[in-house]
C-alpha cells in the first residue's frame, strides 16, 4: 500500500499540456482513488515493479508454449507427436481464453486476475512436470542415487496429462498478453506507453529465447526433459509468490491527462462482444489489427521452425541453433524498445510500421534459400534472422498502442484481446500450413548461376503475407484520439497521422 509520504517521495510530475480542473471521488477503474481539484498526472517507481512482473509472467507462458521447439526430436521420440502440434493446441486455447479475459478483468480488476492466472499457469507447469522435481533434487543435486523411486510416479507424465497442463498455461497466458496496454495506460506516462507495452508484449519472445537456450541444453533426453519441465515449474512458482506480494492494483494518481479524463468521465466499458463491434466500426482500427496479426504470425512461425530454418543455411550444431534462436528473440525485444521509444516521442505509427513491413519482406527471404550460390550461407542466414526479429517484432506493440489510440477511450484490454485473438488464431492456422509448405522448393534465377537458388514454400508464404499487409496498412488514415487528449486538442480537430 502506497502511503502519502511514499507518494510524495516517489512521485514525479509528467510534462503534460493541461491540468485537470475537476474533482472526483473514485471510479469504476480506480475505486479507492480521490482525485482533487487541480490534480496533475504523476508517475511512480512502482510502475517498473508492475512491468517486471507482467513481463516475467509473459516470459514464462511463452517459454512453456515453445519449450520443446529447440529440440523437437527428444519430445517427439518420447511422446510420438510433433512439437508443432502442441504449439498449435496451446495457441487455440489462447484464442478461446482471449474471448473471456476482457470481461473478467473488468469485473475483478487487474491485480486479482493476474494473481489467479499466475496460479493457473503454475499448476499447469507442475502438471506437465509431474513430480520429477523429487528425483531431480535427490538424485541430481544431492547425489542420493540409491533411492527406490517408482518411475511411473516421478517420470514424464502421459501425453493427455501433459497436454492438459499445457492448455492450462494457454488459458492463463491472455491475462499476461492482453493487459500490457491497460498496464501502460494505468501506470505509465504518455511518452512511455509504447515502450512499456513493447517490453511487456515482447518479453514473450524472451521466453521463447530461453526455451531455445535452456531447452537446447537440457531437453535432449528423457531425464533432461524431466529436469527441464521441473525448472519451469519452480520459476513459475517463485514468480507467482512475488506477484502476490508486490503486484499492485493501480497508482494513487493516474499518469497522463488522457487517463485522468477517462476516469473523470467515469464511463462504463461495454461487454467484450459489444466492444468488438464498436472497434470494427471505428475508422482505422482494422489496419493496426492486420499489422499486429502479421507480426505475431511471422515471429511464431519462425520461432516454431527455427531448427529447420537453421539447417537450411548449413547450421546443424545443436548449440548454434539454440543461440541463433535466442538471438532472434532478443532482437525482437531490442527492436521493440528502440523503435517503441521513437514512436513514443514522434507518434509516427504509420511510417514506422510500413518501413518495418518492407524490411520484414526483405530479411525473411534468406531464411528460405537452399542450395546453389545463395544457399548454405550461415552468416547471411544469421544476420537476416536477427534483422527480421529487430524489425518484425516491434510491429506488435506499436500497433497495439495505435489501436488503443484510435479507439480511445475504449477498454485497452478489449483492444488487445481482439488483436491477440486474431494473431494467435491466424498463427494456429498458419503453423501447420507452413509446416507443409516448407517441404516444397521453388527454383529462382535458373539461368543466372551466381543468383540461382531454391526457396522454401513457407518463406514464400510469409513474403505473400508481407505484401498483403503492406498494401492494406498503407491506407491507414485515422485521428489519434488519445494523443489529442494528451495534447489538449479538442476531439475531431487534430490532424490525421
Amino acid at each position: 500500500m502506497i502511503t502519502a509520504n511514499t507518494r510524495r517521495r516517489d512521485a514525479s510530475r509528467v510534462n503534460e499540456s493541461n491540468i485537470v480542473q475537476n474533482t472526483t471521488k473514485g471510479s469504476a477503474l480506480f475505486p479507492s482513488m480521490d482525485i482533487e481539484e487541480n490534480t496533475s498526472p504523476r508517475v511512480f517507481k512502482q510502475r517498473w515493479v508492475q512491468l517486471s512482473y507482467l513481463s516475467m509472467l509473459a516470459l514464462l507462458s511463452d517459454w512453456v508454449c515453445f519449450s520443446t521447439a529447440s529440440n523437437p526430436e527428444a519430445f517427439e521420440e518420447f511422446y510420438g507427436v510433433t512439437s508443432a502440434s502442441l504449439i498449435t493446441k496451446f495457441l487455440i486455447m489462447n484464442v478461446i481464453s482471449c474471448f473471456c479475459v476482457t470481461d473478467i478483468v473488468a469485473k475483478f480488476g487487474l491485480r486479482r486476475c493476474i494473481r489467479i492466472s499466475s496460479i493457473l499457469m503454475t499448476l499447469g507447469c507442475w502438471l506437465r512436470s509431474g513430480l520429477a522435481i523429487i528425483p531431480m533434487v535427490f538424485h541430481d543435486l544431492l547425489g542420493w542415487n540409491n533411492l527406490a523411486l517408482p518411475e511411473k510416479y516421478f517420470g514424464l507424465v502421459s501425453y493427455p496429462i501433459f497436454v492438459t497442463g499445457t492448455l492450462m498455461v494457454g488459458a492463463a497466458q491472455p491475462f499476461f498478453q492482453c493487459t500490457p496496454p491497460l498496464l501502460s495506460a494505468k501506470w505509465f506516462a504518455s511518452n512511455e506507453r509504447a515502450t512499456s507495452t513493447a517490453v511487456a508484449l515482447n518479453f514473450n519472445q524472451i521466453g521463447i529465447a530461453t526455451a531455445f537456450v535452456v531447452g537446447g541444453k537440457m531437453a535432449t533426453t528423457t531425464s533432461g526433459l524431466k529436469s527441464y519441465f521441473s525448472l519451469i515449474a519452480i520459476l513459475s512458482t517463485l514468480t507467482t509468490i512475488g506477484t502476490f506480494l508486490q503486484f499492485e492494483s493501480h497508482p494513487s494518481v493516474p499518469p497522463s491527462t488522457s487517463e485522468l479524463t477517462k476516469i473523470l468521465k467515469n464511463e462504463k466499458d461495454p461487454p467484450f462482444l459489444v466492444s468488438v463491434g464498436n472497434f470494427f466500426n471505428t475508422k482505422g482500427f482494422a489496419r493496426p489489427l492486420a499489422a499486429f496479426i502479421f507480426s505475431i504470425t511471422v515471429t511464431n512461425i519462425v520461432g516454431a521452425f527455427i531448427d529447420e530454418v537453421m539447417k537450411r543455411g548449413g547450421i546443424t550444431e545443436r548449440s548454434s541453433i539454440a543461440w541463433a534462436g535466442f538471438g532472434f528473440e532478443v532482437a525482437i525485444v531490442l527492436g521493440g524498445i528502440i523503435l517503441g521509444q521513437y514512436v513514443d516521442h514522434t507518434k509516427s505509427y504509420k511510417s514506422v510500421t510500413l518501413i518495418c513491413i518492407v524490411l520484414s519482406f526483405i530479411f525473411v527471404i534468406p531464411l528460405g534459400l537452399t542450395d546453389h550460390s545463395l544457399g548454405k550461407e550461415p552468416v547471411l542466414l544469421v544476420v537476416s534472422l536477427f534483422a527480421l526479429g529487430f524489425f518484425t517484432g516491434p510491429i506488435q506493440p506499436i500497433n497495439a498502442e495505435l489501436a488503443v489510440d484510435v479507439t480511445y477511450p475504449s477498454d485497452e484490454t478489449a483492444v488487445e484481446s481482439v488483436q491477440q485473438i486474431g494473431g494467435n488464431l491466424i498463427s494456429a492456422l498458419f503453423v501447420p500450413l507452413a509446416e507443409k509448405a516448407q517441404q516444397h522448393d521453388y527454383q529462382l534465377f535458373r539461368k543466372i548461376p551466381l543468383l540461382a537458388c531454391d526457396i522454401r514454400g513457407d518463406v514464400i508464404l510469409l513474403m505473400i503475407l508481407s505484401v498483403i499487409t503492406y498494401c492494406f496498412f498503407y491506407r491507414f488514415n485515422a485521428s489519434l484520439r488519445r494523443t489529442m487528449a494528451d495534447r489538449n486538442v479538442e476531439e475531431g480537430l487534430g490532424k490525421s497521422f
